[in-house]
């Protein structure tokens, strides 16, 4: 080797040594499903800048696995909540968002969520009890870590950060109504124009739409608080002193927002909220012979790329034979992600399989439209390839998410319970051939593109940032040491009322005192004129 060569090379060595030395420990709480997906790519950047990254697992984990090859060190522990429990809620949520939802009324709607909402916090006090209160913790003490990162779909990061004292980065797509944003993050949220979470409305609201708003976040703001309590007692019972889920979480350093302006209506945000969305989206790999092949058979046509994202398995027969149908009667080819019974209606140019790799197709050229559930991550991966969508929404935020999207004129909106296949039929040809949504989708994708920073460097930068820092409490306005009374002003407002009160009585007072002794010296005079 050349003496040049050798000493670019040790100079190399030298610097990834020092960067490995340098580098933080993290903590990474358990999640689960879609949230997972999003939270990987972070954890790889983060270890590929010489960071140690420990991922917390716990053993009835849905979709993480401790036992696989990872670049991350897992952190197991044994729950006392078995995996057919979680299965069994996930289950549930899913058929009663379904196949029930659309026939009850909010009331009915509210009292069901709430029902599997407190069944859930039940389950997961004992998964996080099982953890606090075992060797794990013990570990985690000796640890040495500089952050814990989260999502805080599961409570507990907050916990464990407050009791080993480590700045918390949160990272989330939102909460409903944006409740643990607004109550806990206090980011401001006007309901005259900034739209709840999950309530399908836009920015643009007439009167009964505002009204409709204003009604939705006090309802969720009560359902918060009554999901709370329970979490509130464990925190309080753990710590020894009184302490509340929403103050722990209000302590969070950092919220990492998985969205972004291509997506979201604009609103207010403070120092501390960062807008990330898109984390996980990248350019398009070729694809594999065998589809490439299917791929290039629909000449000029295109094709359909067709996924109701892996939660979706138990669809009637009615439904996909009608879905089928529709499929069978458009000119494009159609790749569909389905496992289940072969549609009996399926059409010569569709084609089934377990798994696509959805990404790589949105990404290919001959990509036409994209029928989707509705879910963060393929409509992320849709806008970062600019393919206009048809939404079929199934569950928790997929409605929302497509009213974002039809509101931004690169997506139709199906609903799977009511839609005819002549439905189906006209909102695919609608997308595929009126200009509109394309170059609406294409808007989409090059707003998502012009940042200044990608969101995954984005997102590293400021997990780095804080462990740098020792925190980011420069970041956190001051609401959080205020009242609620004091943040709304009330006692402001109740002085400014005293003192106009008093002002206004001491002049009424004059008044009539003036009044009265102009009235006594009158006639006074009088008397001794006569």
């Amino acid at each position: 080797m050349k003496p040049g060569r050798c000493l670019c090379v040790c100079v190399l060595l030298v610097l990834s040594m020092a960067g490995n030395g340098n580098g933080g420990n993290i903590l990474v709480w358990f999640t689960e499903g879609s949230h997972w997906i999003n939270l990987k790519p972070v954890l790889e950047a983060l270890i590929d800048r010489g960071h140690q990254v420990t991922v917390l697992v716990p053993s009835s984990s849905l979709f993480m696995n401790a036992s696989e090859p990872s670049r991350f060190h897992y952190e197991p522990f044994n729950s006392s909540v078995p995996l057919e429990v979680w299965e069994e809620i996930i289950e549930e949520f899913i058929h009663f968002s379904i196949y029930e939802m659309d026939y009850l009324s909010y009331i009915q709607i509210h009292i069901k969520f709430l029902e599997i909402a407190k069944k859930e916090v039940k389950f997961t006090l004992q998964h996080l009890d099982s953890m606090v209160r075992s060797d794990t913790m013990a570990r985690l003490r000796e640890g040495k870590f500089d952050l814990m990162l989260a999502d805080p779909i599961y409570p507990g990061s907050e916990l464990v950060a407050e009791v080993l004292d480590l700045p918390l980065v949160y990272t989330l797509r939102f909460s409903i109504a944006h409740t643990w944003e607004r109550l806990c993050g206090q980011l401001p949220a006007p309901p005259s124009y900034v739209p709840g979470a999950m309530s399908k409305l836009t920015d643009k609201m007439d009167f009964m739409d505002r009204l409709w708003n204003f009604l939705f976040y006090a309802s969720q703001d009560m359902f918060a608080y009554h999901v709370w309590q329970e979490t509130d007692k464990f925190f309080s019972d753990f710590i020894g002193k009184p302490t509340s889920a929403c103050e722990l979480m209000g302590k969070a350093e950092i919220w990492l927002i998985r969205t972004y302006w291509d997506f979201d209506f604009p609103r207010p945000f403070l120092p501390n909220f960062k807008f990330v969305g898109g984390i996980h989206c990248k350019p398009a790999k070729p694809l594999p012979e065998d589809l490439e092949e299917f791929v290039q058979s629909s000449g000029d046509a295109g094709i359909v790329v067709f996924t109701l994202g892996t939660m979706v398995t138990n669809m009637t027969a009615e439904r996909r034979d009608m879905i089928a149908s529709a499929l069978a009667q458009i000119p494009q080819k159609v790749l569909w992600r389905y496992s289940g019974e072969k549609p009996k209606t399926l059409g010569a140019n569709t084609k089934l399989y377990d798994w696509i790799p959805q990404n790589d197709l949105l990404g290919h050229p001959k990509t036409r439209a994209f029928i989707t559930h509705g879910g963060t991550n393929g409509i992320y991966e849709a806008i970062y390839h600019g393919v206009p969508m048809v939404g079929i929404p199934m569950f928790a935020d997929q409605p929302d998410n497509m009213v974002h999207m039809k509101a931004k004129g690169a997506a139709l909106i199906m609903e799977f319970n009511f839609m005819e296949t002549e439905d189906l039929v006209k909102a695919l040809k609608a997308v595929i051939n009126e200009p509109s949504y394309k170059e609406n989708a294409m808007r989409l994708s090059r707003i998502h593109h012009d940042r200044p920073i990608k969101p995954l460097d984005e997102a590293v930068f400021w997990v780095e940032f804080t462990m740098r820092n020792k925190g980011a409490k420069h970041l956190r306005v001051q609401t959080h040491e205020l009242t609620w009374y004091q943040y709304h002003s009330l006692d402001v407002f109740a002085f400014l009322l005293a003192v106009t009160l008093f002002i206004t009585v001491l002049f009424i007072k004059t008044c009539s005192f003036c009044i009265r002794r102009c009235c006594c010296r009158k006639g006074k005079t009088k008397t001794k004129a006569e």
